[in-house]
């Protein structure tokens, strides 16, 4: 089995969440709590630390970017057994054991030992091999309060992978440490074997653990979780706890391509992230979850927990379904002409397990509720993973919720995991070598955004982050460089921090500076849209246009029943984007960009009197949640304030929306 049960089980009693295990009752507020019990002896006592042995270790290699980096991955003198997820399992030699400090039903410090593998492989190389049969897992060396990171290391104890991004929790069905997830990285050395220093760093496999425990510690093996207070909950002061995470940081790297040779190539390259986040850290006051950046405060004076169940899991409060956070990617570029492009989107990765490190209240979090400053992980492998993956059709973004049925997972609706039928390219952000290339895109940038969406989040844009991104084709693989991370979507990144110098009032025409710009956000219905233009006059005086609009939440969808049986029976987004503006005849070009390829799906064009618009038309490709597309506008006028409407499901209700914007003036 790749997850085992979980160490909690609940019930609902009267309205409230209550432990089935202990007896402990969640709803009520975390600073009412009193002291967790034999807290001053624990802190006052010796810390004993635990020991964990045997069991397996299983690991899932990434044969296509091996290969492509120059590596052959062939079996030891002991075979791993295959698994259903496509990792190979070994026994663990039961003469080794890993130690480790817990604190509040969590292994907190690794405190030495080691694992070794019965079986393992042989790294062929060019020019010889690297020996792995009874390959070890040793810990590092952390800072106090760091997640555990680990060398993966041969007999001789030479370190050729870093494992990192470790997703690991303390099971009770039997006592046993479990890692579901976790990268193994390319070290330095081994990258300098290879020839390709660019490599190191380079998440080549995914790690899993279950090791039972041996030895009993200091500290208790369930977290206390008698402290949790959901979205919704009474705060102290008369307010509420609310939901609001944060994005801390990601990584994207190129996980395996199809057909790609390099800057001249037409090859499709599939991109994936590893992203950690953290929950909001107030509690009465406001201070910063991540200190330096602009959006790195939360409005919310009162933080909630978050739900973290795993799909297919029991009804659990606050929502009585199997609610969890969900993430995505996109890609975009940054033409020549300054206009901006998706060239990328990722299909729904699904979360299910929640590590919590670094939390600030012991009580008020456990492995599938995310608690006050808590972080969280989520490895390349294990966002490379199919059965986590499904089509962002299957999300309601804006409140959160996931049509099971009909998905991917439960295509007969009896709520039953099924097999996900996809394959490794499947749900992935795919990207063209022609849309990567710098050569074939002179003078453009490029930027990877990444986004957790989690129900009842208070500010969205603080659940995103940018890195600004350099690819470069290595000879074997792409690399995708990227510096600068930072909270906020590639729009908002893209249209830049300054103000836009506001119209001149008296005579519209006129304009104070060169270049003009306006975004603005439409909020309706609980979703989020915005729209970004930035206008510039042209040294032949005819002014461009470049607009681009990103729907982050809107759909349009028609729904069957309710969560957790709710199936979603269509989803589309916006399907025209219009301008105000009494200058159709002046319009002197359009271009229209989708992020794609096939120009069969492009929308149209129509100009009339007074408004000038793009449509999708029989195309019957909408501009779904979690896109963007762009406009640009060539005109002899210059720009004046103005509207925009989008439009949405118009095989239904004709659904309209109005925007503020700049357009070309009379």
């Amino acid at each position: 089995m790749r997850f085992r049960k979980s160490r909690l089980a609940t019930v609902v009693v009267g309205g409230l969440l209550v432990s089935a295990t202990a007896g402990i009752v969640f709803a009520q507020p975390r600073t009412a709590a009193p002291a967790p019990k034999g807290a001053a002896t624990a802190d006052a006592g010796v810390q004993r630390p635990w020991s964990a042995g045997g069991g397996d270790i299983g690991i899932r290699w990434n044969h296509d970017l091996a290969g492509d980096l120059g590596m052959r991955i062939v079996p030891g003198s002991i075979h791993g057994r295959r698994a259903s997820d496509g990792s190979e399992r070994f026994a663990l030699q039961d003469g080794r054991q890993l130690q480790f400090m817990v604190g509040n039903g969590y292994a907190r410090e690794m405190a030495g030992g080691g694992l070794q593998a019965k079986g393992g492989y042989v790294v062929q190389l060019k020019g010889g091999s690297i020996d792995l049969d009874g390959f070890r897992l040793v810990p590092r060396r952390m800072k106090p309060g760091a997640e555990p990171e680990f060398d993966l290391v041969d007999a001789q104890g030479t370190a050729w992978f870093h494992v990192d991004h470790v997703m690991h929790e303390l099971l009770d069905d039997p006592p046993s440490f479990t890692v579901p997830s976790s990268d193994i990285r390319i070290s330095e050395r081994l990258a300098q074997r290879l020839g390709k220093p660019y490599a190191a760093g380079m998440a080549i496999a995914e790690l899993q653990l279950d090791v039972p425990v041996q030895v009993r510690g200091s500290g208790d093996l369930q977290p206390q979780a008698n402290q949790i207070t959901w979205d919704g909950d009474p705060a102290p002061d008369g307010g509420t706890y609310q939901n609001d995470i944060f994005m801390l940081s990601t990584f994207a790297q190129q996980s395996r391509c199809q057909g790609c040779t390099g800057n001249s190539g037409s090859g499709n390259l599939v991109i994936t992230p590893s992203a950690t986040l953290k929950n909001n850290v107030n509690e009465g006051s406001f201070n910063a979850t991540v200190p330096g950046d602009p959006l790195g405060t939360s409005a919310a004076k009162w933080t909630a927990t978050i739900p973290w169940y795993q799909k297919f899991t029991a009804p659990s409060a606050p929502y009585n379904n199997d609610q969890h956070p969900y993430l995505i990617w996109n890609m975009y570029r940054t033409n020549p002409d300054g206009s901006l492009e998706q060239i990328g989107r990722s299909g729904v990765k699904h979360a299910y397990l929640t590590t919590n490190g670094s939390c600030l209240d012991s009580g008020d979090h456990h492995g599938h509720a995310l608690g006050r400053g808590c972080t969280d992980t989520y490895s390349v492998g294990n966002n490379d993973y199919t059965q986590g993956m499904t089509s962002r059709d299957e999300i309601l973004p804006a409140s959160g919720l996931w049509g099971r049925c009909g998905s991917v997972f439960d295509p007969d609706c009896n709520g039953v995991q099924n097999t996900s039928p996809g394959n490794e390219y499947s749900y992935r952000m795919l990207v063209n070598e022609t849309q990567l290339s710098p050569s074939a895109n002179p003078g453009a940038s490029w930027l990877f955004e990444s986004w957790y969406v989690a129900r009842g989040d208070i500010n969205i844009y603080n659940s995103m982050s940018t890195r600004a991104t350099t690819p470069a084709w290595s000879g074997s693989v792409w690399n995708i460089n990227s510096t600068g991370e930072r909270l906020g979507s590639a729009i908002d990144r893209w249209f830049g921090d300054a103000a836009a110098p506001p119209p001149n009032p008296r005579n519209p025409r006129m304009n104070p500076v060169k270049d003009r710009k306006h975004i603005a956000e439409l909020v309706a219905g609980g979703a989020r849209a915005k729209l970004a233009v930035k206008a510039a006059r042209q040294p032949n005086g005819v002014w461009e246009y470049h607009y681009a609009l990103m729907n982050f939440e809107f759909v349009f969808a028609q729904t069957e029943g309710s969560t957790p049986n709710l199936r979603i029976v269509s989803s589309t987004g916006f399907d025209g984007f219009s301008l105000g503006t009494a200058s159709g005849s002046a319009i002197a070009s359009t271009v229209f960009r989708d992020g794609d390829l096939d120009d069969g799906n492009d929308w149209g064009f129509e100009a009339g009197a007074d408004r000038v618009g793009w449509y999708m038309g029989d195309s019957d490709r909408s501009l779904r949640w979690g896109e963007l597309y762009s406009f640009t506008v060539y005109s002899t006028r210059a720009p004046v304030s103005g509207t925009a409407t989008l439009h949405g499901d118009s095989a239904n209700r004709g659904v309209t929306y109005e925007i503020e914007t700049l357009v070309p003036g009379p």
